[in-house]
């Protein structure tokens, strides 16, 4: 049994099947990506992972308890964080302060029952922050105003405040979009260093390729809402049901 588990999962919006019958299984330390063409249903069940859209039947467990209706902060307090396509980060705030947040809002569950000035003079909450900055690379672009940075940097920054939280399950929507190729294989890199220094399970959907396979243990394949293949990335190119995906003919 996997640390994330999907079982029957369908959603219909209007008449549109976006997800068909879905099964899958996430296997705890791995990472596992979701790959398909567009329209086959990819954000939709991540969106189903984190309990923002409940479907028509099915369930999503992690670590055996149901994430299905449940608010945002309690999905973080499970233990799950997630990755958004644009950088979700506090362009108002610098570096430092973001992480920080982050860190508080994982020790005492809402940020919003406290004063700003108070959680930025915390010396335990100051030492987890610069320790999330060092484990990403940007411990010396701590003062610096978040809406400064780079794409690529945003997204590090937004990797250690998903970090901060201290999750089990980090689930990344296409965290390369928008990029040059250098702060693809950047974030590639990233990854790959967060994957070997902790206890860790990854779920990303992504449609670079070179992403995924520079990544992924595991791969299941969608079209039209229901999954076509699970395998090894070895595997899965050249299956021929992914070609025909993708390229809407048999190989």
């Amino acid at each position: 049994m996997g640390i994330l588990e999907v079982k029957g999962v369908s959603k219909r919006f209007g008449g549109l099947q976006a997800l068909n019958d879905v099964n899958l299984s996430v296997k705890e330390n791995t990472v596992h990506a979701i790959i398909g063409p567009n329209g086959a249903g990819k954000s939709t069940l991540l969106n189903c992972f984190v309990g923002k859209l409940i479907p028509d039947s099915g369930s999503v467990m992690f670590n055996g308890q149901s994430v299905l209706g449940r608010k945002p902060h309690e999905i973080n307090q499970m233990g799950i964080a997630r990755v958004f396509q644009t950088p979700e980060i506090f362009t108002d705030l610098t570096v430092m302060e973001n992480v920080m947040i982050s860190c508080f809002a994982r020790r005492d569950g809402s940020f919003r029952l406290h004063p700003f000035e108070t959680v930025m003079h915390e010396k335990d909450i100051i030492e987890q922050a610069e320790q999330m900055l060092i484990d990403v690379n940007m411990i010396d672009k701590r003062e610096m105003h978040a809406a400064s940075l780079s794409r690529g940097d945003k997204r590090r920054l937004e990797m250690a405040m998903c970090l901060a939280q201290e999750p089990k399950l980090l689930l990344l929507d296409e965290p390369t979009a928008g990029m040059a190729r250098a702060d693809t294989n950047n974030t590639i890199d990233l990854l790959k260093e967060i994957k070997q220094k902790r206890d860790i399970t990854m779920a990303i959907i992504e449609h670079d390729m070179h992403v995924v396979f520079s990544l992924a243990e595991r791969i299941t394949v969608l079209a039209q809402g229901t999954p076509l293949v699970e395998d090894t990335p070895d595997n899965i190119k050249g299956h021929p049901k992914v070609k025909e995906a993708y390229l809407g003919e048999s190989a």
